[in-house]
């Protein structure tokens, strides 16, 4: 039997085809299992996260007011300002109403001459290291999932995309509205809750009282 170099030549090529046609399957399989997988994972990181659409930066507010009635005689505090602790803002009959803590002033009530009774705020401050982020969400949008300890992240309609980082510190025990929102498929009313986000007021010094935001909370 005779050797045909020719027929050896034409059957060498077939193994070099044959494993680039099986790595392009394994290849394609490992492509697949890789898109499955972080299908998968993104599906699970979305299931653990919540949205929260409607939220502001705020802080609780301080009134300041006196202790018993009179007439407003002077202010010595303008919207805006940063006070200490202890500082006049106002005097009413012969009363010196001040700050209780150091602050910012949001708002005067300029009615100079005015008859003032006992308790009403002629003055309101923040105490701007107390600011956090407080969104409303509704009971059926994923309130069950949020917890205290809770990641979060913000942002800020002010500043577009950027991202601020907290903590969920506080959901609160009750509905926070008073008129009732009704489901449209089942007439079932559908209440709103608050949930607080603390976060570091020094690292975002841009941060103001009012400001809208939007909140991602990271289910654990």
């Amino acid at each position: 039997m005779t050797h045909d170099p020719s027929a050896q030549k034409m059957k060498e090529p077939l193994l070099p085809r044959e494993l680039r046609r099986r790595l392009s399957i394994f290849g394609g399989i490992g492509l697949m299992i890789l898109a499955l997988a972080l299908t998968g994972a993104y599906l699970i990181y979305a299931s653990r996260q919540v949205m929260i659409d409607t939220a502001v930066v705020s802080a609780p507010l301080i009134d300041l007011a006196p202790t018993v009635s009179g007439r407003l005689n002077a202010l010595y505090a303008q919207e805006g300002d940063t006070l200490p602790a202890d500082v006049p803002v106002a005097l009413v009959g012969t009363q010196v109403v001040k700050t209780k803590t150091a602050g910012l002033i949001v708002k005067v009530d300029d009615i100079i001459g005015a008859q003032v009774a006992a308790g009403t705020s002629v003055v309101t401050m923040i105490n701007p290291s107390a600011l956090r982020v407080v969104g409303k969400i509704d009971e059926n949008k994923g309130l069950a999932q949020i917890k205290v300890g809770d990641p979060a992240t913000f942002t800020i309609d002010a500043f577009g995309s950027k991202t601020y980082e907290g903590v969920v510190d506080e959901v609160a025990p009750s509905s926070a509205q008073v008129d009732v929102v009704f489901n449209i498929s089942d007439q079932r009313p559908t209440n709103q809750f608050d949930v607080y986000v603390r976060f570091n007021p020094l690292a975002y010094p841009e941060l103001k009282n009012g400001m809208s935001a939007r909140i991602w909370v990271h289910t654990l």
